[in-house]
């Protein structure tokens, strides 16, 4: 008996299928806002500079994003500019950007780092699907976890005699609509940016 506490240590006990209800919104809207972000970083044949918001510079021995080190700017719709404010670190972040894997070459006049998005090959467009289908089911699954950890969590509760079978019915219910219509979201956004991606410029 003693060991009892121990077995979840990490785990949030409820008291109202509400308190589920309300952690399982919000762990959804974050993997929305995850989403959102990660597909912001896959290049379409647009200029943005959340282009480079994965890119890295090592700033004195400091793995730094681009715009803590410089001023970003698409002064064009197929060109970034990046102004270092420390000039002395022009180098380092042309080379950051080059290795990043966008499939950028930056190039640079001693001031700014010119970054010209050259338009995108059929094949790199198919490719940039691939991974937004990849980045899009990553986060499926994950709100079909929440989906799981929200139902447990309920069972927990009807087991407990806390909540009547009827509430236990009706929490089940309420979850799989709010994972329906996330994963709907989700859905939207990942075709708005397929569509993005293949409109030829």
């Amino acid at each position: 008996m003693k060991n009892e506490q121990q077995t979840t240590p990490a785990a949030v006990t409820f008291k109202t299928v509400k308190e589920i209800e309300t952690n399982a919104k919000t762990r959804m809207e974050k993997a929305l806002a995850d989403l959102q972000h990660d597909m912001a970083a896959v290049r379409t044949g647009r200029a943005s500079v959340s282009l480079l918001d994965n890119v890295r510079a090592d700033y004195y021995g400091t793995p730094t994003p681009l715009n803590q080190l410089a001023t970003l700017h698409v002064p064009e719709p197929s060109l970034i500019t990046v102004q270092p404010w420390d000039v002395s670190q022009i180098g380092l972040i042309e080379k950051a950007i080059r290795s990043a894997d966008l499939g950028l070459n930056p190039g640079n006049d001693g001031k700014l780092i010119r970054v010209p998005i050259p338009p995108l090959t059929e094949d790199r467009r198919k490719d940039l699907v691939k991974k937004i289908h990849h980045i899009a089911e990553d986060h499926r699954v994950a709100m079909r976890n929440v989906r799981r950890d929200a139902n447990e969590n309920v069972k927990k509760l009807l087991k407990d005699k806390i909540i009547s079978e009827d509430e236990d019915r009706r929490a089940h219910d309420e979850i799989q609509k709010l994972t329906d219509a996330s994963i709907q979201k989700l859905d939207q956004a990942a075709k708005t940016k397929e569509k993005e991606i293949m409109e030829l410029k």
